[in-house]
């Protein structure tokens, strides 16, 4: 079964609200666990050591070895550097570099273009999709020039590729990382207060959530094994059905704005290597298309002030779906993946700008929407405007002055009015207390004058 069964959910669950969560047993609600959080703690987070197997050597054969991946990485920047850039996000607990490769035309630029991340190796023993994703890599560099997708992909998003997010459970060859904690129950979760503790979580897990917070993704999928499944938000429940808590994927949603999908792609969590070959070639062409459809669905657009034609870093909402896209503050873009074939109703809103409305009707291809906000004439318009936001202009192009000047001209008559007031008021109280301060003296020197 290859990925494509994935690319259809993403598309299908896009509006979903709730669904049942991957991998796990059955449990009861969320108050269940509440009660005993002591006890979710530790069979959520800290995992039992594995058994020990006489395997294990000779699973591993064939593997790249962190080494091997990293050296993979750094020549794959070197063959390919027309097309990518390389970059670590953070170090692992026994300090492995978490490498990434970026592939874009434009590489380490910020540009109004969606972007679209894949990580693998969540769990240290489910290695297939570091195989899978330096692969992925090389082909893209090898046919970017040749086949259209992969253009499309290089030349209109920024795909970047984390192979393998746990080195260190990989080198021990067990699920959890170096202190054998479950990076994928390690995130904060909406229903679940105890992961919001920091002072316990893994250096994996916050390098991921600063590195959402410098790049906005529109979409993702983490790459998994030992079934065949294509998960979707979300993973925590209130009823606490597949109660998993804490996982990537619902975090990635909340609080970044980015549709991420869990993938299962192999039936075995470590099959023997000469079979890598095999799986490459029934998931090649799902994981292009994936990273795509951050292309091909979905509205997509720009949003601008009417009256200095600056992009605004406002916000997209659709209509019966509770969540709010948040748009560059560079170039006011936005990305909303939507299921093709249906109406929505698109608002886009900011600050101090008046909100428009529009109906759509979204076909089996993105559809591009660009917005144009009109100023909004109360006392809140203004203060916003003199807050410091450039709004994305650039002060080195000049851009930060001019709509500097534009923004202390557009202030509130009443304003300036009661400036004047108040600057009337003051000189003419210091003219008042002026000329009591000279007439005291005045008096004095008469009174000593000989008659």
């Amino acid at each position: 079964m290859k990925l494509l069964v994935g690319i259809l959910f993403f598309s299908f669950f896009l509006a979903i609200p709730s669904a049942v969560a991957r991998g796990g047993e059955r449990g009861g609600t969320l108050s269940d666990y509440e009660n005993d959080r002591s006890n979710v703690a530790t069979t959520a987070r800290i995992l039992l050591e594995d058994e020990k197997s006489q395997n294990k050597i000779a699973r591993a054969r064939g593997y790249m070895t962190n080494s091997d991946l990293e050296k993979a990485v750094k020549d794959f920047g070197g063959r390919c550097s027309n097309i990518s850039r390389i970059y670590s996000i953070g170090e692992s607990v026994n300090g492995v570099p978490l490498w990434v490769i970026e592939i874009s035309d434009k590489p380490g630029e910020e540009e109004g273009e969606p972007a679209f991340k894949y990580i693998g190796n969540v769990h240290g023993d489910e290695p297939v999709g570091r195989e899978l994703l330096i692969r992925l890599a090389n082909w893209i560099c090898d046919n970017h020039l040749k086949d259209p997708l992969v253009r499309s992909i290089v030349e209109n998003s920024h795909l970047h590729i984390l192979p393998s997010i746990n080195p260190d459970g990989f080198a021990l060859q067990r699920r959890g990382n170096a202190k054998n904690i479950d990076l994928n129950r390690d995130f904060p979760d909406q229903f679940f207060p105890l992961n919001d503790d920091i002072n316990t979580r893994q250096p994996e897990t916050a390098a991921v959530m600063k590195w959402l917070g410098e790049i906005r993704f529109t979409g993702s999928a983490t790459l998994h094994g030992g079934a065949l499944v294509a998960n979707y938000p979300w993973d925590g429940t209130r009823d606490g059905r597949y109660p998993i808590y804490g996982a990537m994927q619902d975090w990635n949603y909340i609080h970044a704005g980015c549709f991420e999908l869990t993938l299962e792609v192999s039936d075995d969590k470590w099959p023997m290597i000469d079979e890598i070959p095999t799986l490459w070639e029934y998931n090649k062409m799902s994981l292009l298309n994936l990273a795509a459809s951050v292309l091909k669905t979905g509205v997509h657009g720009r949003i601008f002030a009417s009256d200095s034609g600056t992009p605004l870093p406002g916000f997209i909402t659709i209509k019966g779906i509770n969540y709010t896209v948040t748009a560059g503050r560079a170039f006011g873009d936005y990305h909303r993946l939507l299921v093709p074939g249906d109406r929505y109703e698109v608002m886009a809103s900011m600050s101090g700008y008046k909100s428009k409305t529009t109906t759509i009707s979204l076909g089996e291809v993105a559809m591009t929407l660009d917005f144009i906000l009109d100023p909004d004439t109360t006392t809140e318009r203004y203060l916003w405007r003199t807050s410091g936001c450039n709004c994305g202009s650039s002060s080195s192009s000049g851009g930060g002055g001019k709509f500097g000047l534009e923004m202390f001209w557009t202030l509130h008559m009443e304003v300036y009015a009661v400036i004047i007031i108040l600057l009337f008021w003051f000189l003419l109280r210091r003219r008042l207390k002026s000329n009591l301060l000279n007439d005291k003296p005045q008096a004095a020197r008469s009174s000593l004058l000989p008659a």
